[in-house]
């Protein structure tokens, strides 16, 4: 997993609330498995016409907004079902953060475990940053993790929060199994113990 540690880059704003998972990734793209390329699928159903072709209205359609690498969103993001591969595809579409007043649980989650960086700020602040952005396209964050701050386009400094153990594993860009084998000489010394405590376990 790539460390997050301070991320400065252009910001989109998504002022619809509640999207959803089937959103940011449609259903039939879950037989698609991580090898293969998520390019290209996050909101494929929203940013295209019925033909497939792309929609003009459509912000993330719009330079330079197809070029953001944080997103500022309304109430609810990523609410719905669990899927991992909304995350994925964010991800996929150099999306390494997303600024909201509130997500959904699982996708919460789901963003930490893949790289990203979701930042809960009040509503009132995710609607004047998103105002920003409209005002200013290509308007930069910053998201820095070390200090738990996000830095407005008009300089303005807003503090937030992270799980402690989840902010450790992103400065240190550890997946849950690197967690896990951080520990491994504790590990091997338990299995040995129990290897000699209980040897008729191990024929």
């Amino acid at each position: 997993m790539e460390k997050f540690t301070k991320l400065t880059a252009i910001a989109a704003p998504l002022d619809k609330p509640n999207i959803d998972t089937d959103q940011l990734i449609p259903g039939p793209f879950l037989k698609r498995p991580r090898s293969e390329s998520y390019e290209g699928i996050l909101f494929y159903r929203v940013r295209r016409t019925a033909d497939g072709e792309m929609r003009d209205d459509f912000i993330l359609n719009k330079a330079p907004f197809d070029k953001a690498g944080i997103f500022v969103a309304n109430r609810n993001f990523g609410c719905g079902s669990s899927r991992e591969g909304a995350a994925w595809a964010l991800v996929a579409a150099g999306v390494r953060s997303v600024i909201a007043p509130s997500f959904g649980d699982i996708h919460y989650n789901n963003e930490m475990n893949n790289g990203m960086v979701p930042v809960i700020l009040p509503e009132a602040v995710c609607d004047d940053l998103r105002a920003q952005l409209h005002a200013r396209p290509g308007a930069q964050i910053t998201v820095d993790l070390e200090k738990q701050t996000v830095t407005a386009p008009d300089g303005a400094t807003h503090d937030f929060t992270i799980p402690a153990f989840n902010r450790y594993r992103l400065l240190n860009g550890l997946d849950e199994i690197d967690v896990t084998m951080e520990s491994e000489g504790e590990i091997s010394a338990f299995e040995a113990r129990r290897r000699s405590d209980a040897d008729w376990l191990f024929p």
